[in-house]
């Protein structure tokens, strides 16, 4: 009986190794079939008919057939999509030294004097470019193609050249809307990725800047590049960047937030843990305290790791103004984020509950405005908060001709108008009116709108406790902070933990002789801006 059962796992064993066998003769075999079906073909026509097949006859890819030589027996094709390149320099560059310079040339005589192939004639001795490329794949070429290259087969060669040729209607460099500073450089990133490194690179002139470029999106292939400054950032986040990026499988990137989305710490958190900027000053500055910026091609925003909160309460004029009135500018930032925060709530709470905490003629006053209003002072700011943040949501999407005027003149009326109709008292107006004033100093958007939407959470414990549940909120959200993670280093650094070397660059902006170091949690290669601090100028 166990000879049979040994004869039996014999035989199992024997069929399972000659399935494997089989599978992976069939995978290669299929692997070989498709690296065939994407080889360039011999034939011009044939290659030029699959790559119409491929791009659905599309209208936008010009197909431009010329002959080369003396006598015209080098027939070649250009491929190129309109609109994407620059037809200055293409005309320049590529047609005028193919069928010009190339007009009265004996080329099989040129060769044989230089002793080059045709292909290679052509590459080192009479285009005029500076980036070419071979391609000998379809797939490569199809990419190419689509990537502001121009494509030049030839027939009877199964080789071809994508030349680097972009060009078409770009924005130019102009002062970022969303981040104006009084003192500071005017430039702001654009939608191209290769202006974009370009501004970076003009301000740090350094062999060990280094750029990292990957395709990212199945359909868009959009480029992402990695950013960092060799020997200051930390290898481990360099590394962890690299790894979440290749980790992202999804049809399209057609903004920096996928990405932000995609590679981020916790997801269910409303503070932002990626700092994002339009200005090549402000990344620049953050690659050199060590961080990672990530460039997306086809927006303004660049993306940098990791980050901690006093960050987003910062601004590049900081460091272009006196240390004291850089300072001020944080206190009066991190007066108006807890103005912004808590005001609606602390006015609920007082006049609900803490009436004692008044004087009293200011007692009587609030008394006398609220008697003839119909809801408690909850429901009143509630109403008054969201009829505000509808008018200031519609003034943004509204057209900017009309969008400030409609937006001061609809919050004039309404406020106004809710008073004489005895809706709102006029310190539940005056409250949401400074409310919203101090919400515009905190001058990084996402920071601001997760302070909007936590603002009604602490309106309802004001409501529900008083101060207690106010207290009770803050804690919670104090816990959740300190638990949230960038990329490894704990997001209320220097606070928490605390770092007494760090505390020079958060609330406080310490004098530059007094910044020798860089932040301790973000570069841990290169703590020193300088060999040595600098001395202390002399009063």
């Amino acid at each position: 009986m166990s000879f049979f059962k040994g004869k039996n796992k014999q035989t199992i064993k024997k069929k399972w190794e000659d399935l494997q066998k089989n599978a992976n003769k069939k995978n290669s075999q299929n692997s070989q079939t498709q690296a065939k079906n994407d080889a360039i073909e011999v034939s011009l026509n044939e290659n030029i008919n699959k790559i119409k097949e491929m791009v659905g006859n599309s209208d936008d890819i010009i197909t431009r057939e010329i002959r080369i030589g003396k006598e015209g027996k080098v027939r070649c094709c250009l491929l190129y999509t309109d609109g994407l390149i620059d037809s200055q320099a293409h005309q320049n560059f590529i047609m005028e030294s193919l069928m010009i310079d190339l007009r009265t040339t004996d080329i099989q005589a040129e060769q044989d004097s230089t002793g080059l192939p045709l292909l290679s004639y052509l590459k080192e001795m009479v285009l005029t470019v500076g980036d070419i490329q071979d391609v000998m794949d379809i797939s490569v070429l199809i990419d190419s193609l689509l990537s502001a290259k121009v494509i030049l087969l030839f027939d009877g060669y199964q080789q071809g050249f994508a030349i680097e040729m972009q060009g078409g209607k770009e924005r130019s460099v102009e002062e970022p809307a969303t981040e104006s500073v009084v003192r500071g450089p005017r430039e702001g990133f654009t939608e191209n990725l290769r202006v974009n490194t370009s501004l970076l690179r003009k301000r740090i002139k350094d062999h060990n800047l280094w750029f990292e470029t990957r395709k990212i999106g199945k359909v868009t292939k959009t480029g992402v590049t990695i950013v960092h400054i060799k020997g200051i950032a930390n290898d481990k986040v360099v590394e962890e960047v690299r790894k979440r990026l290749d980790r992202i499988s999804i049809d399209s990137i057609l903004e920096s937030g996928y990405i932000e989305e995609l590679i981020q710490d916790k997801t269910w958190t409303l503070f932002p843990t990626m700092f994002h900027s339009e200005r090549p000053d402000s990344i620049a500055a953050d690659l050199l305290e060590g961080r990672v910026a990530i460039l997306v091609d086809g927006t303004p925003f660049v993306m940098t790791v990791p980050v901690v909160f006093p960050q987003f309460l910062q601004s590049p004029e900081d460091y272009y103004n006196r240390a004291d009135i850089a300072t001020l500018l944080r206190f009066l930032r991190y007066f108006g984020l807890f103005i912004a925060l808590l005001a609606p709530s602390l006015y609920i709470a007082i006049t609900t509950f803490h009436q004692e905490m008044l004087p009293t003629q200011l007692l009587i006053s609030l008394a006398a405005q609220r008697e003839g209003v119909p809801f408690p002072a909850f429901i009143e700011a509630l109403a008054m908060e969201l009829t505000f943040e509808i008018l200031r949501e519609a003034g943004l999407r509204m057209p900017r001709a009309i969008s400030q005027a409609v937006s001061i003149v609809g919050t004039l009326v309404i406020g106004t108008a809710a008073v004489e109709a005895g809706f709102a008292s006029a310190a539940m107006v005056i409250v949401v009116a400074i409310t919203a004033i101090s919400s515009f100093t905190v001058n990084n958007y996402e920071l601001a709108i997760a302070i909007r939407i936590l603002r009604f959470p602490f309106m309802a414990l004001a409501a529900s406790f008083g101060l207690f549940g106010i207290i009770v909120g803050l804690i919670a959200m104090v816990l959740h902070m300190c638990s949230l993670r960038s990329f490894g280093v704990p997001y209320m650094a220097p606070f928490g933990p605390f770092i007494k070397d760090d505390q020079k660059d958060a609330i406080f902006r310490f004098p530059r002789w007094a910044m020798f170091s860089r932040p301790r949690l973000i570069s841990q290669l290169n703590m020193k801006r300088e060999d040595s601090p600098a001395p202390k100028p002399e009063s």
